[in-house]
């Protein structure tokens, strides 16, 4: 019998992530400091709007595009925070998490053979989701020594005649690498001057530690060529609640909406009663949590650094990525034994492109307590190598 699967699937590694979960998941007494998810439960009002919304019956399918009251709210925030503006009606869909959005966007957008550049280190999914796709994944180097920013200088070396858009995402996972507004604008003619669209992954905005938060879109000459992906997730600790969305020039949006009401219909009801709510009335839930995250951040990377391990301090999301390469041991190897030998899981940096090699991913989103014994114990294995 013929091999079924579609060579595009068959080219996709599997995730590096859930191997070291997999393993940790059989041992007793392991930190984890790998997982990608707040630590927090959803705010109360944001739980009660939903069970108000089931209550009330309002369980139908909502428009393709979202609740208009959702998508209003989606409006207010990016108006009130970047500065930017979207019609409601043809410029903002509502997606099942910001992951669908950022499929959705991809295949809207990307024919065979396109060259997709991609900031790299970048969450696993990117890549994968740009040969699904049927593009080219193009990885551009985000370094240390930049702050794991996006520079201009990296970008040129790697555009082509073949290069038709640019994925990124900042607050960057894995790194906690930041653009600020300057920084956009350093990449802004480079962006307009090859006529590259822009994607980008804003999800940990709202988790940025010192200075303004900066959205792409709010750059002169970007808000047309930009795809402005956001959600719920991590500013309001929803992952499980899967509301996302999409803001883009109303003729890439309609492009989008083609794609979303055939694979998805519609975001879950209840969630988006829940996101309404969240927009309205959660800023001091998410303003707590972020306080708690930069006193964590700091404790964390100090603690890492005074073990050892040099890391930069991340000015956003909730992860470090501290660098091993003095240890002379791949950043895989590293991990498996300090999982083994001493219960703190972790995840390599390679897993998240070429530029995260010699690097570890460290979640800082568990308990202050959790981060002391787990450095206390990244200091011992540090110490026996």
């Amino acid at each position: 019998m013929r091999d079924f699967r579609s060579e595009r699937v068959c080219k996709i590694p599997p995730s590096g992530i859930r191997k070291f979960f997999d393993i940790a998941q059989e041992m007793e007494d392991v930190i984890s400091l790998g997982v990608g998810e707040p630590d927090y439960d959803t705010p109360w009002n944001v739980r009660e709007a939903a069970i108000r919304s089931i209550e009330q019956g309002q369980t139908a399918y909502t428009s393709n595009s979202g609740l208009i009251e959702l998508r209003q709210e989606i409006k207010k925030y990016l108006s009130d925070s970047y500065g930017i503006s979207y019609d409601p009606k043809k410029e903002i869909v509502v997606t099942t998490g910001a992951s669908e959005a950022l499929d959705i966007s991809i295949r809207a957008v990307v024919d065979s053979g396109d060259e997709v550049l991609v900031a790299d280190p970048s969450y696993i999914a990117y890549t994968s989701n740009v040969m699904l796709a049927g593009g080219v994944p193009v990885l551009v180097p985000c370094l240390e020594k930049d702050e794991f920013k996006l520079t201009p200088d990296s970008l040129m070396e790697k555009i082509t005649k073949k290069s038709k858009i640019l994925l990124c995402n900042f607050p960057n996972n894995p790194t906690g690498g930041v653009m600020t507004k300057e920084d956009y604008k350093g990449i802004a003619d480079i962006v307009t001057d090859h006529d590259l669209l822009l994607i980008s992954d804003e999800i940990y905005s709202e988790l940025t530690y010192e200075g303004e938060k900066a959205s792409a879109a709010s750059v002169d000459d970007l808000w047309e060529r930009t795809i402005t992906i956001n959600g719920f997730s991590k500013a309001y600790s929803m992952t499980g609640w899967r509301v996302g969305y999409i803001c883009a020039p109303e003729t890439i949006c309609s492009a989008v909406l083609k794609i979303h009401q055939y694979v998805m219909l519609s975001a879950p009801t209840t969630a988006q009663y829940a996101a309404v709510e969240a927009l309205r009335n959660g800023a001091d839930a998410c303003r707590e949590m972020v306080s708690e995250y930069k006193i964590r951040r700091n404790l964390f990377v100090n603690g890492l650094n005074r073990a050892g391990l040099k890391t930069h301090m991340p000015n956003g999301a909730f992860y470090a990525f501290p660098n091993i390469i003095e240890y002379g041991i791949s950043d895989e190897e590293f991990a498996e034994r300090l999982l083994k030998e001493h219960h703190v899981a972790v995840v390599p940096g390679s897993v998240f492109g070429p530029a995260g090699v010699g690097h570890l991913r460290c979640s800082y989103a568990v308990s202050r307590e959790d981060l002391m014994t787990a450095v206390g114990r990244i200091e011992q294995f540090v110490s026996d190598l």
